[in-house]
Protein backbone atom coordinates (compact mmCIF):
# COMPACT_ATOMS: atom_id res chain seq x y z
CA UNK A 1 0.00 0.00 0.00
CA UNK A 2 1.10 3.34 -0.97
CA UNK A 3 1.27 5.97 1.77
CA UNK A 4 2.50 9.42 1.87
CA UNK A 5 2.63 12.39 4.35
CA UNK A 6 2.11 15.38 2.40
CA UNK A 7 0.60 18.77 2.74
CA UNK A 8 0.13 21.68 0.04
CA UNK A 9 -0.91 25.00 1.65
CA UNK A 10 -2.15 28.36 -0.04
CA UNK A 11 -3.04 30.82 1.81
CA UNK A 12 -2.42 34.53 3.91
CA UNK A 13 -0.02 34.99 7.09
CA UNK A 14 -2.71 36.14 9.87
CA UNK A 15 0.39 37.73 11.68
CA UNK A 16 4.19 39.13 10.93
CA UNK A 17 6.56 35.86 11.77
CA UNK A 18 9.04 36.75 14.41
CA UNK A 19 12.17 34.50 14.45
CA UNK A 20 13.76 32.45 17.59
CA UNK A 21 15.60 29.56 17.99
CA UNK A 22 15.64 25.83 19.22
CA UNK A 23 17.95 24.24 21.56
CA UNK A 24 20.72 23.38 19.28
CA UNK A 25 20.53 26.64 17.82
CA UNK A 26 18.42 26.09 15.17
CA UNK A 27 16.26 29.14 13.61
CA UNK A 28 12.94 28.38 13.89
CA UNK A 29 9.61 30.40 13.06
CA UNK A 30 5.94 29.46 13.07
CA UNK A 31 3.47 31.14 10.53
CA UNK A 32 -0.11 31.39 11.19
CA UNK A 33 -2.09 30.85 7.95
CA UNK A 34 -5.29 31.35 7.10
CA UNK A 35 -7.55 29.45 3.96
CA UNK A 36 -10.95 30.55 2.76
CA UNK A 37 -13.27 28.13 1.30
CA UNK A 38 -16.31 30.05 -0.37
CA UNK A 39 -19.77 28.07 -1.03
CA UNK A 40 -23.35 27.99 -1.38
CA UNK A 41 -25.26 27.22 1.52
CA UNK A 42 -28.52 24.95 0.89
CA UNK A 43 -30.98 28.33 0.58
CA UNK A 44 -28.30 29.56 -2.23
CA UNK A 45 -26.45 32.27 -0.22
CA UNK A 46 -22.51 32.86 -0.85
CA UNK A 47 -21.22 31.80 2.55
CA UNK A 48 -17.01 31.70 3.58
CA UNK A 49 -15.71 29.39 6.24
CA UNK A 50 -12.46 30.23 6.91
CA UNK A 51 -9.71 27.55 8.37
CA UNK A 52 -6.39 28.44 10.46
CA UNK A 53 -3.34 26.08 10.10
CA UNK A 54 -0.29 26.38 12.05
CA UNK A 55 2.94 26.05 9.92
CA UNK A 56 6.64 25.06 11.65
CA UNK A 57 9.47 26.63 9.41
CA UNK A 58 12.90 25.51 10.21
CA UNK A 59 16.45 26.98 9.24
CA UNK A 60 17.14 29.17 6.35
CA UNK A 61 13.47 29.39 5.20
CA UNK A 62 12.44 30.02 8.87
CA UNK A 63 15.08 33.44 8.01
CA UNK A 64 13.45 34.22 5.24
CA UNK A 65 10.56 34.14 6.44
CA UNK A 66 11.10 36.88 8.98
CA UNK A 67 13.06 38.63 6.51
CA UNK A 68 10.26 39.40 3.97
CA UNK A 69 6.73 38.14 4.99
CA UNK A 70 4.50 40.36 6.72
CA UNK A 71 0.62 39.80 7.90
CA UNK A 72 -1.52 39.65 4.98
CA UNK A 73 1.18 38.09 2.41
CA UNK A 74 0.01 35.04 -0.03
CA UNK A 75 2.49 32.47 0.80
CA UNK A 76 2.58 28.56 -0.39
CA UNK A 77 3.55 26.20 1.41
CA UNK A 78 4.57 22.25 0.94
CA UNK A 79 5.14 20.15 4.06
CA UNK A 80 3.54 17.50 6.04
CA UNK A 81 1.69 16.91 8.92
CA UNK A 82 2.93 16.36 12.02
CA UNK A 83 1.63 15.58 15.81
CA UNK A 84 3.66 16.50 18.91
CA UNK A 85 3.51 16.37 22.44
CA UNK A 86 4.95 18.58 25.41
CA UNK A 87 4.47 19.70 29.04
CA UNK A 88 3.59 23.19 29.59
CA UNK A 89 5.13 24.82 33.13
CA UNK A 90 2.16 24.38 34.54
CA UNK A 91 2.55 21.04 34.14
CA UNK A 92 -0.46 20.22 32.10
CA UNK A 93 0.02 17.61 29.19
CA UNK A 94 -0.41 19.36 25.33
CA UNK A 95 -0.70 18.41 22.15
CA UNK A 96 -0.52 19.87 18.65
CA UNK A 97 -1.21 19.08 14.67
CA UNK A 98 0.89 21.49 12.57
CA UNK A 99 2.23 21.34 9.32
CA UNK A 100 6.46 20.94 9.15
CA UNK A 101 7.17 22.91 6.41
CA UNK A 102 9.85 21.96 3.58
CA UNK A 103 9.28 24.60 1.33
CA UNK A 104 7.96 28.33 0.97
CA UNK A 105 6.82 30.21 -1.59
CA UNK A 106 5.32 33.63 -2.06
CA UNK A 107 3.59 36.10 -3.86
CA UNK A 108 4.21 39.70 -4.05
CA UNK A 109 4.23 41.87 -0.95
CA UNK A 110 0.50 42.74 0.25
CA UNK A 111 1.46 46.53 -0.19
CA UNK A 112 2.71 45.80 -3.86
CA UNK A 113 -0.35 43.10 -4.81
CA UNK A 114 -2.58 45.93 -6.06
CA UNK A 115 -0.05 48.47 -7.66
CA UNK A 116 -0.45 48.63 -11.29
CA UNK A 117 1.73 49.74 -13.65
CA UNK A 118 0.12 51.83 -16.97
CA UNK A 119 1.83 48.96 -19.09
CA UNK A 120 -0.47 46.64 -17.47
CA UNK A 121 -3.67 48.85 -17.13
CA UNK A 122 -3.32 49.38 -21.24
CA UNK A 123 -2.71 45.19 -22.04
CA UNK A 124 -5.52 44.20 -19.50
CA UNK A 125 -8.20 47.03 -18.66
CA UNK A 126 -9.66 44.36 -16.06
CA UNK A 127 -9.77 45.13 -12.02
CA UNK A 128 -8.00 41.96 -11.56
CA UNK A 129 -4.62 43.17 -12.87
CA UNK A 130 -1.77 42.65 -10.00
CA UNK A 131 -4.01 40.97 -7.79
CA UNK A 132 -3.36 37.58 -6.17
CA UNK A 133 -7.31 37.25 -5.78
CA UNK A 134 -7.34 34.29 -8.19
CA UNK A 135 -4.67 32.62 -5.59
CA UNK A 136 -7.02 33.19 -2.57
CA UNK A 137 -9.75 31.03 -3.59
Amino acid sequence: MFQKNRVDLVGNLGATPGLRGTGSGTPVTNLDVATTRKFRNAEGELKSETTWHRVAVFGKNATNCCKYLEIGDLVMIEGRLSNRSWTDRDGNERHTTEIVANRVDWGPPKRERHQVTKEQEQDCPSEEVGSAEGLQQ
